[in-house]
């Protein structure tokens, strides 16, 4: 039997120091002791980060690789100038094997809307400098944040990251989930791994802290990576991926029998994303609850929320709602659960808290970044279900117009038609048109669809007080622009997501040829009420730029992830902006 996940288990990673941040609180006079130089010589060789800004502080990370095992010191600066002649922080602390070497250092005391620059050292050995900011205060004109998701190692290079270290003026990057992948090497979008010199560490599933840790490892050794984290703060989430496939509260579609607990796994999953990604505590003692706000003065609140690890209850699966020998689908059993009260993504105590958040919020925006589409993407269920291709449904669907035609003797019915018609009817088989006729059905279970009751609640609580709701989303690997309405039918926000960083998109699930991508997009775009833009195949980021006026999104892709060399694909590039009071989205020619 697997135990519950407890706030207990947290409290006693919180007791070994997971995630803790040593506290900067300003200049310190340099030591002379004779103990100041490590016995053993040290790299860093995983680069810095700064991460989780406020008005007037920010997380610094690092991590130091020893020669040979112990406690290591480390000290920081951080500076209003690239040489380091104007000093507003520093200090020194220890780290051991015992938090992987990581060092974590919560710089306060500083002025808001600043740039800043930063550096560690440890003995003769200093790191690159960094370059990060704290969030701005009062009245701001504009705020503009790179947004990533999905970055698997072996599927390809880093590209997305080292394109996105080329914008200018970026005042974040949100980071959506799934940082690392937990497969064994040779299982999913590996197939190029080899050749490309990125098989994954260490070589099997990750199932303990040790595994995590050394996946985390080689993940931050990419130069892409480590250029985007030195020159941007990062606030981030995790998604599923970050501990298993397809996880909830307690327990994934990729933990399976003899696998071991899977709370002692989730346990060394979230102390390793603590204790290698720049992110404060939610608050002291605990470091399971990782929903948090950022205000970027009077233009944008943004809220971070957990619809993963929390409280999210298990999938519902379209298996347990179709009759094996008729392939017939029990619609109103599964309206039932899907659209139940009972069935939670965020929780109580969070949901509750976003509710207040959004109906105390001051800013002319609010922004939820979150993992999983919220927009209602309703497929035909032969679709959803991989049963038939979009490509095959429209063909059947178009015979079984003609036969329809052709049987109520309709006059336009061409000689052309006729002939296709008789032709092709022989595939109008029993199964399919069993197929035709299922219901159009969400497409993905794992997102916002398959939890409708909490989205409704969220949409009702934007709608009361007429918010400028837009939210951002990750997970599925594709580029996304939908148009969120509630169950009256009205609109009440707009959602933005991000294509992936080099996770295979529907490209792969659906096998999508590349001669046949705008053709499966635009279907798709017509099929799914709401929607206005999908890349399904391209990988990418995207920015957002809020002003008082408007939000809008740019789209962009990189042309390959199997060289290091590369461009953007400009012909790819796709914008669209949303005006301020009015939920809709229009693209920008």
């Amino acid at each position: 039997m697997k135990r519950s996940f407890s706030r207990r288990d947290f409290l006693a990673m919180s007791a070994k120091g997971v995630g803790a941040a040593v506290v900067s609180y300003g200049l310190m006079g340099c030591s002379s002791s004779d103990d100041d130089t490590n016995v053993s010589p040290v790299s860093f060789v995983h680069g810095i980060a700064s991460g989780d800004p406020s008005h007037s502080a920010i997380i610094l990370w690092t991590r130091v690789t020893p020669e040979a095992e112990g406690e290591v010191k480390v000290a920081w600066e951080v500076a209003t100038d690239e040489g380091f002649t104007d000093l507003v922080t520093n200090g020194e602390t220890t780290t051991t094997a015992e938090r992987d070497y990581t060092v974590k250092v919560d710089a306060i005391g500083l002025a808001a809307g600043s740039r800043y620059y930063y550096r560690f050292s440890s003995g003769e050995t200093v790191t690159e400098t960094g370059m990060t900011r704290t969030l701005p205060q009062g009245a701001v004109d504009s705020v503009k944040l790179a947004v990533m998701s999905c970055a698997n190692f072996p599927a390809g290079h880093f590209n997305a990251y080292e394109l996105a270290a080329q914008q200018e003026e970026l005042d974040a990057v949100l980071h959506l989930g799934d940082y690392i992948y937990e497969y064994a090497r040779g299982e999913y979008a590996s197939e190029n791994a080899a050749e490309l010199g990125r098989e994954v560490l260490p070589e099997g599933e990750l199932f303990s802290l040790s595994d995590y840790r050394t996946r985390y490892g080689q993940y931050r050794g990419d130069g892409s990576l480590q250029k985007l984290h030195a020159k941007v703060p990062f606030i981030t989430v995790w998604d599923d991926h970050e501990i298993a496939n397809d996880a909830w509260s307690d327990g994934a579609e990729n933990h399976n029998e003899g696998e071991g607990d899977f709370a002692d796994r989730k346990i060394g999953a979230l102390q390793a994303y603590f204790e290698w990604l720049p992110i404060r505590p939610w608050r002291e003692g605990n470091h399971e609850e990782i929903y948090r706000s950022f205000s970027f003065g009077d233009l944008v609140d943004l809220h971070m929320l957990d619809t993963r690890v929390l409280a999210r209850d298990k999938p519902l699966d379209y298996v347990d709602y179709i009759d094996p020998a008729t392939q017939a689908m029990d619609s109103a059993r599964f309206m039932s659960d899907v659209t139940s009260s009972d069935r939670s993504m965020l929780g109580q105590e969070q949901l509750q808290w976003l509710q207040g958040s959004l109906l105390t919020a001051t800013g002319k925006w609010q922004l939820l970044g979150q993992q999983v589409l919220m927009g209602k993407m309703l497929l035909p269920a032969a679709i959803a279900m991989q049963k038939l291709s979009i490509a095959e449904f429209a063909e059947l669907g178009a015979i079984a117009q003609l036969a329809a035609r052709a049987q109520a003797s309709d006059p336009t019915l061409t000689a052309s038609e006729y002939s296709f018609l008789i032709g092709n009817q022989h595939k109008l088989t029993p199964e399919a048109m069993a197929l035709l006729q299922m219901p159009n059905v969400p497409y993905n279970l794992d997102a916002w669809d398959g939890y409708a009751y909490e989205r409704e609640v969220i949409l009702a609580t934007a709608k009361s007080k007429a918010l400028n709701l837009v939210v951002i989303a990750g997970d599925t690997h594709n580029a996304w622009a939908n148009e969120l309405t509630d169950a009256a039918g009205d609109a009440v926000a707009v959602e933005f997501a991000t294509s992936s960083v080099s996770s295979p998109g529907l490209e792969f699930y659906l096998g999508i040829p590349e001669d046949q991508q705008a053709v499966t997009e635009a279907g798709i775009t017509q099929m799914v009420d709401g929607l206005k833009y999908t890349n399904l195949r391209d990988r990418g980021f995207m920015v957002l730029t809020f002003t008082a006026e408007e939000v809008r999104s740019d789209w962009h892709y990189v042309d390959t992830i199997l060289s290091t060399e590369f461009g953007e694909d400009m012909d790819k590039l796709f914008s669209a902006v949303s005006q301020i009071g009015s939920p809709q989205i229009m693209p920008v020619s």
